[in-house]
């Protein structure tokens, strides 16, 4: 285990249920698993993840959505990710998830916040060692139309829940069924709600998508790795301060990267950006932050030097009042004076 306090910001609920408690939730349901059991149905997801595709990799999300349509569901899978977190020695993790996802049994977008939100009260409340931000992600299912009121709603309740437990708001989905600069008025809405915004850009599909996601106001990029294909956005990138949420586990199970060891985000780093590094989704990925960590340093070319300034890139780039970032840089600090 890597030893100083860790960050994860891609993080995203649905993505990181463990297998064994699909399987009992699934039981309680009458909800199908495959797999046989929750061994063969760790198995079964280990052998989709490296499906090559960033769509085929969404499908997988289809049998943890089954099983997290109530509340009881969501608040019991958000303490048991927040205390797997506390226990693997991350001092703080933004936890996505679109609450529009959770609303096929009759709660509603906010009876899915609020679940999610007293999960994380509980998990707090043993685990006081860690922080916690909820990110509530928008979605792109298709052309923008198509669920519209549904984002419309996730950026209102993003504001409502600010500082609530809720933390800030993403758009994930699909990239490139619609040109993302269609959704720049959800992210405007809650820019002018006093919501920090953070956009999947820069993975299956090209640069130009991290451009139009800094253009209308995101310092943040879920991926965007691909930025490095447009040496000019990297220097626009690194002079704005802009953080990419780099996850090198998923990006090479849906193939947009070839390998760890061909992966830019090093090359990012040295230009100047302020790369950190994620998870994205712990149970499907079969990772955890310092497996992560192990790629980086075995094959990515980083040191674990670059591994604190990345961190301490997290800090920076975090959803958090300046006080409470303040307290991470201390702890940071300290672990490194005591290495």
């Amino acid at each position: 285990m890597i030893r100083f306090p860790k960050i994860d910001l891609h993080l995203h609920l649905d993505g990181s249920v463990e297998p064994e408690t699909i399987w009992v939730l699934a039981a309680q349901q009458g909800v199908t698993v495959g797999g046989g059991s929750p061994e063969g149905y760790r198995r079964l997801i280990a052998e989709s993840a490296n499906c090559g595709s960033v769509n085929r990799y969404l499908e997988m999300f289809e049998t943890p959505l089954a099983v997290m349509q109530d509340r009881e569901s969501l608040t019991r899978v958000t303490r048991e990710l927040i205390e797997t977190l506390s226990a693997q020695g991350l001092c703080y993790a933004e936890v996505r998830f679109a609450p529009q996802l959770h609303t096929r049994r009759g709660l509603s977008q906010a009876d899915a916040v609020e679940a999610v939100i007293e999960g994380r009260r509980q998990a707090l409340e043993s685990r006081p060692g860690i922080g916690i931000g909820i990110l509530l992600c928008t979605m792109c299912v298709g052309p923008e139309a198509a669920n519209w009121k549904e984002n419309w709603e996730t950026a209102e309740l993003a504001g409502a829940y600010l500082g609530r437990g809720v933390a800030g708001m993403d758009l994930a989905g699909a990239e490139g069924i619609v040109p993302l600069r269609n959704f720049a008025p959800l992210f405007h809405r809650a820019l002018e709600l006093g919501v920090p915004c953070t956009c999947h850009a820069g993975d299956s599909q090209g640069p130009e998508t991290v451009r139009e996601a800094m253009d209308f106001g995101v310092r943040r990029i879920g991926h965007g790795h691909r930025i490095c294909e447009d040496k000019d956005l990297c220097r626009r990138a690194a002079a704005e301060g802009i953080v990419l949420e780099i996850c090198p586990t998923s990006n090479i199970q849906c193939r947009t990267q070839p390998s760890y060891r061909a992966h830019p985000a090093k090359a990012l780093l040295d230009m100047g950006i302020a790369v950190t590094i994620n998870t994205d989704n712990m149970a499907l990925a079969g990772v955890s932050l310092d497996t992560e960590y192990g790629h980086c340093l075995r094959e990515m070319g980083f040191s674990e030097k670059d591994l604190v300034r990345m961190a301490r890139n997290a800090v920076e780039g975090a959803f958090l009042p300046e006080a409470e970032k303040t307290v991470l840089r201390n702890r940071l600090d300290q672990a490194e004076k005591s290495r």
